[in-house]
């Protein structure tokens, strides 16, 4: 069985509130649809919806404080409660504890192990591995997972090959932040397509979203709403070609952009969205962020 984990970054489950959550007025009737005509809030959790369930999970894992980008990435990778192993929420790159952690065993590493094909689907530009290469940037928990596995990061070429994704689904931030003129560009319809079939090539695969923690960071309701109804869309896209034996995770590490009248991160629980006939793998006992290794393992091996 095929597990396509996307990841949102910075998406919790928060009140109904039109002044503050971008989730209670964007327009994402393909989610709702999906989750039985409920919006992603607080109160629409738990709901079971045909071959769809969502719960909210726990992201503060009993540890004082608001959770972190990196000690939430990395038990999303290892299914351990990081932030008790070294007593804090922490981020957001990995600090040497938590990378050690991540190094010695993660979601990519086991699937190698046991022989299944892995990828992280998102393309990196040519600057991204020139600020690693210096030591000006750090890798973030998710590509440090990958290539501590022994998996490569896929770069530009990948994306002129069509053989990875960018950050931003659709391709334009290539042209509009990096300066890039001809690669490729797809509506967000289109995206949603293009990742179901790169998907498709792999036992599990991860896609990395991080533009909702930004608008999250940045309080921009406009720039939020957009972009959530941009995902809707790659959503229906996506599911408009998914084989439903296959299961897609949807979740995040923190609390963010549900809640625009703070800069810093929630408290709120996150979403654990699971789409697929068999998302009984998932159900039982799925209450926080240690869960998800777990149970993306038990599916692709089906244990």
């Amino acid at each position: 069985m095929r597990v396509l984990f996307i990841f949102l970054d910075g998406v919790g489950l928060g009140e109904d509130n039109p002044q503050a959550n971008p989730f209670s007025v964007a327009k994402m009737p393909n989610l709702e649809k999906m989750l039985g005509g409920r919006r992603l809030l607080a109160d629409s959790a738990p709901v079971e919806a045909g071959q769809a369930f969502m719960v909210g999970l726990d992201a503060t894992l009993g540890v004082p404080g608001l959770p972190q980008s990196a000690t939430g990435q990395a038990v999303l990778l290892t299914g351990k409660n990081v932030p008790l192993e070294i007593s804090e929420h922490y981020g957001p790159k990995p600090n040497p504890q938590i990378a050690e952690i991540i190094k010695r065993d993660n979601l990519f590493k086991r699937m190698a192990l046991g022989g299944k094909k892995a990828a992280l689907l998102n393309a990196y530009p040519p600057r991204y591995f020139h600020g690693i290469e210096s030591g000006k940037r750090l890798l973030s928990a998710i590509p440090l997972a990958v290539t501590s596995s022994g998996l490569p990061l896929f770069t530009e070429k990948d994306l002129y090959l069509g053989s990875a994704i960018s950050a931003d689904f659709t391709g334009v931030g290539w042209r509009t932040m990096l300066g890039y003129t001809d690669t490729p560009v797809f509506s967000p319809l289109e995206a949603g397509v293009h990742l179901a079939s790169l998907a498709k090539q792999y036992d599990f695969s991860l896609f990395e979203y991080w533009a909702s923690d930004y608008a999250g960071h940045n309080q921009e309701m406009d720039k939020a709403i957009s972009l959530l109804e941009s995902f809707d869309h790659v959503l229906a896209g996506l599911l408009s070609v998914w084989n439903y034996d296959d299961l897609i995770l949807i979740t995040s590490d923190h609390g963010n952009i549900e809640d625009l009248s703070t800069r810093r991160h929630t408290l709120a629980r996150v979403p654990g969205i699971i789409i697929g006939k068999n998302w009984n793998y998932f159900y039982d006992g799925f209450v926080d962020l240690t869960g998800v290794a777990g149970r993306i393992e038990r599916a692709v091996f089906k244990y």
